[in-house]
């Protein structure tokens, strides 16, 4: 009986061993980060990131609508609506770049393509132009005044210049839903 059971054991693991799968690689060792609760007039976007020449994408937040902002010394009032956008980038290249929040855009669904509102970026205190080493991982909001009736759909990332695309005139657009 035992000599049964000891040939049927090796025939199942022969035959698992025959099954084609092919052994997983390990999986790399990834950082914990602590997870955050959502503004309470925001809504959490999970896109996968996006690269944009060496700097890397992740949009992981959307607010709309909202008819004013509020900062340390006023009120400002959109002349539509705006729509902020909680982002993430991360420097991939060897060498550094210098980010500048201001290039980034906004499509809407009309196709109108919105710049980033400066004075809005202001009174919010959110970064102008940042330096990205590599692996330099930074967190902001982009502010942008749509007309109120327009759709926010895309945004468009501009990583920054690197050495082969030292104007970084080509953006890569991010679908927001």
């Amino acid at each position: 009986m035992r000599k049964c059971l000891t040939m049927a054991a090796a025939a199942v693991l022969l035959l698992a061993g025959c099954s084609g799968e092919q052994a997983q690689p390990p999986a790399k060792p990834v950082y914990d980060l602590p997870a955050r609760e959502v503004r309470p007039d925001e809504t959490a976007l999970h896109l996968p990131p996006v690269l944009n020449g060496e700097t890397e994408f992740s949009v992981i937040g959307l607010a709309a609508g909202l008819p004013s902002l509020t900062g340390s010394h006023t009120e400002f009032e959109a002349k539509g609506r705006f729509v902020r956008l909680r982002l993430v980038v991360t420097g991939k290249g060897v060498s550094g770049i210098v980010f500048d929040t201001r290039r980034q855009q906004l499509l809407t669904d009309s196709g109108a393509v919105i710049a980033v509102d400066n004075q809005a970026m202001t009174i919010k205190r959110q970064p102008d132009k940042v330096e990205l080493g590599r692996g330099v991982r930074v967190e902001f909001d982009l502010y942008f005044d749509l007309p109120k009736e327009a759709k926010p759909l895309v945004l468009r990332a501009f990583g920054g210049p690197t050495l082969t695309d030292m104007k970084n005139l080509t953006g890569t657009d991010i679908k927001l839903g």
